[in-house]
């Protein structure tokens, strides 16, 4: 069975989303910015997910985490909880 490790930034809006990968590409620290930025829980831990399965996620998380690049910062993901930066760190089929 599939397994992710991934992190991720939840914010509001898509523009708050745009403008935190910005500051992400031009080289601030994926981790900083989520303990400061992200409204999960998970930002605390720098927005670590931890190890999940296909299906643990909503669906247009799951779809990211499993079909993306690993190790690049994907999104604007919008889902019922708002906008999402993803970070996938590892993945095994």
């Amino acid at each position: 069975m599939a397994r992710a490790t991934a992190r991720h930034i939840l914010v509001a809006t898509e523009e708050a989303c745009v403008a935190l990968k910005s500051r992400i590409e031009a080289g601030e620290e994926f981790g900083e910015v989520a303990r400061a930025n992200s409204l999960c829980p998970s930002g605390n831990q720098g927005g670590r997910l931890g190890e999940f399965g296909p299906g643990q996620m909503v669906a247009e998380f799951d779809k990211v985490v499993f079909s993306g690049e690993v190790g690049k910062v994907l999104g604007p993901v919008k889902t019922q909880f708002g906008y999402h930066l993803i970070e996938v760190m590892s993945r095994k089929d």
